[in-house]
């Protein structure tokens, strides 16, 4: 298994770049599929071209691998970017795996996808389910809910808002409720199940669960925030997202993720896979969990990613 050659998607990303080191670490080669043009990042990862365009060319790239970690996908609509352009992508992956006699997928997933849901999200992700399964490749789906760990977006933006806003508004009562695993969890469980031949879905989610409101407490608490905690409308919620996307130039929240996060669809019924605790890790990093912004946009959709970057306040 040692020189075993591995493709992941989006290792320079957040969820990727875990699963990569880890590969790494086991001393297995690790070739990824990009579209960044010059990605400062770890040498010990080959790269190859991410052109779903072309699937002969992206066979091409995984000849020879025994596994393939799927970690694309899209948050929101975004240019040409959008969750059913998302689908067809995947699948377009998914073809070139079969062509290029990759043997497994491990794929992350959300937690309750289903092709009923009203958000394109969470029905794209189950209609992936769906291709994978009915692919030539065994399979590990994972189906992570909230991930949290250093460079994740989530819970330090939430404490960005707590530093630097008044206010911090909650759409609803807040009792929703998440499940968040850690991404060195989640990135453990994905190698262990790269390195298994049953077909499998799991649930990937940590040892806690919390309602939104409490999530929201616990991190003020622990950065020491005075900042009033406000529930109102789920409207109010979006217009005030608008307001605070046009002054950070990025999206914060979109109307789709304000309803996904009242649907309390983020936890699982299933035993917790991660055993990282979040009260600990965020009472280890609270000095500089949020201290700048983290900007969606500039990671994932603008060609050029300039680093994060601080507000002024």
């Amino acid at each position: 298994m040692g020189s075993q050659l591995n493709i992941v998607t989006g290792a320079f990303g957040f969820s990727g770049r875990h699963i990569a080191q880890k590969l790494l670490s086991r001393g297995e080669r690790v070739r990824t599929l990009t579209n960044h043009p010059h990605p400062a990042h770890d040498t010990a990862v080959e790269i190859a071209p991410l052109n779903f365009h072309d699937v002969d060319a992206l066979s091409q790239s995984m000849r020879g691998a025994s596994v393939l970690y799927n970690t694309y996908w899209v948050r929101f609509a975004y240019g040409d970017a959008s969750h059913n352009v998302a689908v067809e992508n995947t699948k377009a992956l998914i073809r070139a795996a079969e062509l290029a006699g990759v043997k497994r997928i491990v794929h992350i997933s959300i937690t309750n996808p289903s092709p009923k849901s009203i958000s394109p999200y969470f029905s794209g992700k189950a209609e992936v389910e769906q291709a994978i399964e009915s692919s030539s490749l065994s399979y590990a789906i994972l189906r992570p809910a909230v991930l949290f760990g250093e460079g994740g977006i989530l819970i330090n933006n939430i404490a960005w808002l707590l530093r630097k806003m008044p206010l911090f508004l909650i759409p609803g009562d807040g009792r929703y409720r998440f499940q968040p695993i850690f991404v060195e969890d989640l990135a453990e469980l994905a190698v262990n199940s790269g390195h298994r031949e049953d077909k499998v879905i799991l649930d990937a989610v940590g040892p806690e669960i919390y309602t939104y409101d409490d999530l929201v407490r616990l991190i003020r608490t622990d950065i020491r925030s005075r900042t009033c905690i406000c529930h109102v409308s789920p409207s109010m919620v979006r217009a005030a997202s608008r307001m605070l996307s046009l002054l950070v130039n990025d999206v914060v929240l979109t109307p789709d993720e304000v309803r996904e996060l009242m649907s309390d669809v983020l936890v699982s019924s299933q035993p917790a896979t991660g055993q990282t605790s979040l009260k600990g890790w965020l009472a280890s990093h609270a000095q500089t969990l949020g201290t700048t912004y983290a900007s969606e946009l500039d990671r994932h959709y603008r060609r050029a990613v300039p680093p994060q970057r601080a507000l002024a306040g």
